[in-house]
């Protein structure tokens, strides 16, 4: 059935309906299947995200029709379809009146993902109105608090050098808090990695009190306050309201240099906005363990990277994961700083839209997956600044010289881009960066040519 008539109106202007205020628009990259026409394809789509099905209803009335989902937008060459979706469409909550997350989602990649008519649709980007950002929770803390905890500057506070206890998975609980010291002594912030809670042979009741413990020991030795990401993720929201208020107690008047890690894309957001609510005094650290399932670049279904990262900005993430932009192991290009700006600032431009926040706080973009301080120099002159959270899991543990040494060549790296120097020479006055080159040597020759020649034998020893 072609629903064109009803559910296209490609006379409405993007920037009188961005003006407006009242719609949420979201961009898609669609192609229907073979035998289907584009245009009612696109129509059927939106059909299935609001209002519609694929036959004729006795119960539709005008009122129905007043909250259709619109394609405004049609490219066949580029397979772009852009549909607008009146405000009124989405779920609100009953005791205080605010959107979902599962609600925007629902509609926007609900049914329509698995369509007959439809080959792939994936969403490249959407737009939120200043209506619909004032009814999402938003980051509740954010890098401020973080350097404010550790004595720096609330503004332009700098690198957070990080890691991830390695091996990820396999340590007992004295073997992580040793490990957890060791790179404290040189480095700020530790984060569990996604996997790691409370297995058999590491559980928390156990960890959490040695990692406490080594918290306390490591800034007793370097005078400086010391960061844990504390994985709660949980299948139930009372067993992660459990661990999160066993940790707090642990770790008591040193609560405020705990972060909570939950696994956002893989929880999803009912497990994201509980975190949210229940703990809004701790540092939200959004990882996104599995998005490359639908986020991955050979992915038609689902949504982009670029999408995930705007909703757990909406949601309230202290921090999230925005890949390496091509400086890691893990997918991504150089241009992907575009994400870490749209979490960062409060205006942006997408791939699409262009997104103003309107005061709505920042989320911290952290940078993880197979850096090393060789990695670093060359990531932050990409980005343009520092101002992240690096969790280097291999690129402290991995040091030859260990993981304290390993931390401070990643605070060494980041003084090297912050002086302007050349690093081959900046690791002939820094150790521990030098160092890094023999630690890293494939890198090494990748990145930096010729280092074996210039930093010599006594250097690299």
């Amino acid at each position: 059935m072609d629903q064109s008539s009803r559910y296209v109106d490609l006379t409405l202007r993007e920037e009188d309906l961005i003006a407006g205020g009242a719609h949420i628009l979201c961009a898609y990259r669609l192609k229907p299947k073979a035998g289907h026409g584009f245009l009612e394809s696109a129509a059927h789509f939106a059909a299935e995200s609001s209002t519609g099905t694929n036959v004729e209803v006795s119960t539709t009335d005008d009122f129905t029709k007043g909250v259709d989902a619109l394609v405004y937008f049609a490219d066949e060459d580029s397979e772009e379809v852009r549909i607008a979706f009146p405000l009124d469409l989405f779920d609100r909550n009953m005791t205080d009146g605010r959107m979902m997350m599962v609600s925007f989602l629902t509609l926007t990649i609900g049914n329509n993902q698995g369509m007959g008519d439809i080959e792939y649709a994936k969403m490249i980007d959407f737009s939120m109105p200043r209506a619909a950002i004032s009814l999402f929770d938003g980051p509740a803390v954010g890098l401020k608090e973080l350097w404010r905890v550790l004595g720096r500057p609330v503004e332009n506070g700098g690198y957070i050098a990080g890691t991830i206890i390695k091996p990820k998975l396999g340590l007992r609980p004295e073997p992580f808090a040793e490990a957890a010291y060791q790179f404290w002594l040189g480095g700020d912030f530790i984060k569990n990695d996604e996997p790691q809670g409370n297995q058999v042979f590491a559980p928390m009741r156990e960890t959490i009190p040695l990692v406490r413990d080594s918290m306390r020991r490591a800034m007793d030795e370097t005078g400086e306050a010391k960061l844990f990401s504390a994985n709660i993720t949980a299948d139930d929201h009372a067993e992660m309201l459990a661990r999160g208020e066993f940790i707090l107690e642990t770790f008591g008047p040193d609560a405020n240099k705990v972060a909570f890690l939950v696994d956002g894309y893989v929880g999803g957001p009912g497990m994201v906005t509980t975190a949210r609510r229940w703990f809004p005094n701790q540092f939200l650290h959004y990882h996104r363990a599995g998005h490359g399932a639908i986020t991955s670049r050979g992915s038609k279904r689902g949504y982009t990277a670029h999408v995930l990262a705007k909703m757990a900005r909406l949601q309230g993430s202290s921090g999230y994961h925005v890949g390496t932009m091509g400086y890691g192991k893990m997918e991504g290009a150089a241009d992907d700083r575009a994400i870490a700006y749209m979490i960062e600032r409060d205006a942006s431009d997408g791939p699409v839209y262009h997104q103003e926040w309107f005061g709505m706080r920042p989320t911290a973009p952290i940078v993880s997956g197979g850096m090393n301080a060789l990695r670093l120099p060359g990531l932050f002159a990409n980005l343009g600044h520092a101002n992240i959270i690096n969790t280097a899991g291999g690129g402290a543990y991995g040091h030859i010289d260990g993981p304290t040494a390993g931390a401070r060549s990643l605070k060494q790296a980041y003084a090297c881009w912050q002086a302007g120097a050349d690093p081959l020479d900046w690791a002939l006055e820094n150790r521990d960066f030098a160092r890094a080159f023999e630690s890293f040597p494939n890198d090494a020759d990748v990145i930096f040519p010729g280092w074996r020649e210039r930093l010599g034998p006594e250097t690299r020893a």
